[in-house]
C-alpha cells in the first residue's frame, strides 16, 4: 500500500525536486551534453514521483496525440493559445514523462498548458494532468518493435478517453481508428482533417468488418453490437483545400508550412483553441504564422547548396513528406537510420511509394542506406549510395537540395549542418 506523506512534507519534496531539476538542467547545458529538456524532468521525477500532478496545479490543459503531426499541431495550438494566454508547452518534442515534467517546470507561471504526448503515455498523462481537452490527430502503424500493433493502441486510447468523460475530445473523423477512440465520448468536436494514408482504414476496429469508402464518407459493413452504425461522423470543422469550414464561417488558411496534412493539423489546432475561448480571429493568424517546428521544414545554406529539411518517421509520415518534396529541386537526399529511436525494423520501407523520383538526382544515405538503396533499386529509381548524409549533400548538383530523413538521421544531420554554418 502506498503511504501518503503529510502535506508539509509533500510540499518540501516538490520544492527539492524543482531545485534538483534546475541544477541538473544547468549542468547539462554547461557541459554541452544537451539542452536540458529531458534531464531536469528525469531528476525531478526521481525526487518526487508526484511532481507532474503537483506542477499542473489545476491549470487548463490540452493534450495532443497521434502517430504523426503531434509536434506541429502542438506548436500551432500553443501559438493560438498565446494570442490570449501565457502557455507552458514542450515545443522541443519531448513527449514522454521526463519531457512533460521539464515543460511544466519551465512554465510554472503560465496560465494554460499545451502538451504533446506520446500515444503510449496518454493514459498516465490523463490520470495525472486531468486535461480539459485531448486532440486526436491520426493513428497508423509506427515502430512495431516499440509501439506494437496499432489496434492495441486504439483500444488503450479508447479506455483513456472513457476514463475522463468530462474531457472535450477534438477528433479527426476522417481517420477510422481515431473515430473509434472518440466514438463514445460525451464531448466531441469532430474535424474533417483529412488523411492521406489509408493503410489502417481497411477494417472496423470494433467489428473487424470491412470499411466501405464513398469519397470522404466511410462506414463499417456491420453494425456495432448495440445496433449503432459505425460511420464517419458529420464534422463541425472541415478542411477543403486552403479553406476551413467552421461553425463561425469559412476561414482562409495561409500556412507557412507545406502539405495537406498540415492543413488538417491547423484545423484541429484552431478548433481546440476555441474550446478555451480563444477567438478564431486571433487563432487563425497565429497558426498561419508558424514556420518552423524543431528545425523541420527549415532551410540551411551550405556552400552552393540550399538544403531544405523534411522529417518522416513511419509509412504514413513518409508518404506525406514525399508529397512535399519539390520535384524541381536540383537533388534529393534520403537518409535512413535504424537506431532504437527510429525503430530497428525497417520493413516499412516497402510500404512507402518511392516510384516517382525518376527526374531527380537521388542519393541514398544514412546508417541503413543500403536497405534504402535496395528499395530504390526495386522502385527503379536511379540513385547513388553515399552513407554520410553531409557527403551525400556535397555530391549533389549545386542549387536546391531536398533532404528527407528519419528521426536520428534528421537530428544528427541538422546538428552537422548547423555546425558547418558556424565554421
Amino acid at each position: 500500500m502506498k503511504l501518503s506523506l503529510p502535506a508539509p512534507l509533500r510540499r518540501l519534496r516538490s520544492a527539492a525536486a524543482i531545485v534538483s531539476a534546475k541544477v541538473a538542467t544547468s549542468a547539462s547545458k554547461a557541459t554541452g551534453r544537451g539542452s536540458g529538456g529531458m534531464i531536469g524532468g528525469l531528476v525531478a521525477s526521481k525526487v518526487d514521483p508526484d511532481i507532474m500532478s503537483n506542477l499542473i496545479n489545476n491549470r487548463p490543459t490540452v493534450l495532443v496525440t497521434g502517430t504523426n503531426g503531434k509536434s506541429t499541431t502542438t506548436r500551432m495550438l500553443a501559438a493560438a493559445m498565446r494570442s490570449t494566454y501565457t502557455v507552458a508547452t514542450n515545443e522541443g518534442g519531448d513527449n514522454m514523462d521526463a519531457g512533460i515534467i521539464s515543460a511544466l517546470l519551465a512554465g510554472r507561471n503560465a496560465s494554460h498548458v499545451v502538451l504533446e504526448v506520446d500515444e503510449l503515455h496518454v493514459p498516465a498523462a490523463i490520470e495525472r494532468l486531468k486535461p480539459d481537452a485531448l486532440v486526436l490527430l491520426n493513428l497508423s502503424r509506427d515502430q512495431l518493435d516499440r509501439v506494437g500493433e496499432i489496434n492495441k493502441i486504439e483500444r488503450v486510447l479508447r479506455d483513456a478517453v472513457r476514463s475522463r468523460p468530462e474531457m472535450t475530445v477534438i477528433a479527426n473523423c476522417d481517420d477510422v481508428l481515431v473515430t473509434s477512440v472518440a466514438f463514445d465520448a460525451e464531448n466531441v468536436i469532430w474535424v474533417g482533417a483529412g488523411t492521406g494514408w489509408q493503410g489502417e482504414s481497411v477494417t472496423c476496429p470494433r467489428t473487424e468488418s470491412r470499411i466501405l469508402h464513398d469519397g470522404r464518407h466511410w462506414s463499417a459493413q456491420k453494425t456495432l453490437l448495440d445496433g449503432r452504425t459505425f460511420a464517419r461522423p458529420t464534422p463541425s470543422w472541415e478542411v477543403d483545400g486552403d479553406t476551413i469550414h467552421s461553425p463561425s464561417g469559412d476561414l482562409a488558411l495561409d500556412l507557412n508550412l507545406p502539405g495537406q496534412a498540415n492543413r488538417g493539423n491547423a484545423a484541429q489546432a484552431i478548433a481546440a483553441a476555441t474550446v478555451f475561448n480563444v477567438p478564431v480571429s486571433s487563432a487563425l493568424p497565429a497558426v498561419n504564422s508558424v514556420n518552423n517546428v524543431a528545425g523541420r521544414y527549415s532551410t540551411i545554406n551550405i556552400g552552393d547548396h540550399k538544403v531544405h529539411l523534411l522529417l518522416a518517421k513511419n509509412p504514413a509520415g513518409w508518404q506525406e513528406a514525399l508529397s512535399m518534396v519539390d520535384r524541381t529541386a536540383d537533388g534529393l537526399v534520403i537518409a535512413v537510420n535504424g537506431q532504437v529511436a527510429d525503430g530497428e525494423d525497417l520493413s516499412w520501407l516497402w510500404d512507402v511509394r518511392f516510384e516517382d523520383f525518376e527526374h531527380l538526382s537521388v542519393k541514398a544515405s544514412g546508417e541503413r542506406g543500403t536497405d534504402l538503396a535496395v528499395r530504390l533499386t526495386y522502385a527503379e529509381i536511379d540513385h547513388e549510395l553515399i552513407s554520410n548524409p553531409v557527403d551525400a549533400i556535397a555530391a549533389c548538383p549545386s542549387g536546391r537540395i531536398e533532404v528527407l530523413a528519419n528521426y536520428t538521421a534528421f537530428r544528427d544531420l541538422k546538428k552537422a549542418l548547423e555546425k558547418g554554418t558556424e565554421n
